[in-house]
């Protein structure tokens, strides 16, 4: 892992902090993040979206899709850890952000974050797609 992906790792978790600073449903922000344009943006191999700020980032995926602040907010710990991790993901595995999703939705991501989030990514993520191949 380079240090320009590791950047865009912690600018997603960073951006997924965002999301409760503004007091976005954490769920939802996340699946919609997740499935959005701005995601595939984000995963190709050179896109401009890169090198944009969380901010222009969190705008991009609010003009998207109908982002709502009614809903549980999680801490800032919690979604840094799932951005980081859900970037990271993808330039370990090369798979897609909606493919990564359907692996490890929001609700496992959670669920699990006490347990892996003090591990090596690497190891989350193996854990993670052990955990979705039992189901």
């Amino acid at each position: 892992m380079d240090a320009i992906a590791l950047k865009l790792c912690d600018i997603q978790g960073r951006l997924f902090e965002l999301s409760a600073r503004k007091g976005y449903d954490s769920a939802a922000f996340v699946k919609a993040f997740m499935r959005s344009q701005t995601a595939k943006a984000l995963d190709s191999t050179y896109n401009r979206m890169q090198w944009a700020g969380e901010e222009y980032l969190l705008e991009e995926v609010a003009s998207e899709a109908a982002l709502s602040t009614k809903g549980e907010v999680f801490s800032s710990d919690v979604l840094y850890w799932m951005g980081y991790l859900y970037r990271y993901w993808h330039y370990y595995t090369g798979e897609s952000s909606a493919q990564i999703y359907r692996q490890a939705p929001v609700k496992t991501m959670k669920r699990n974050y006490l347990m892996f989030h003090t591990m090596d990514p690497v190891l989350a993520i193996e854990d993670l797609k052990e955990i979705h191949q039992q189901k």
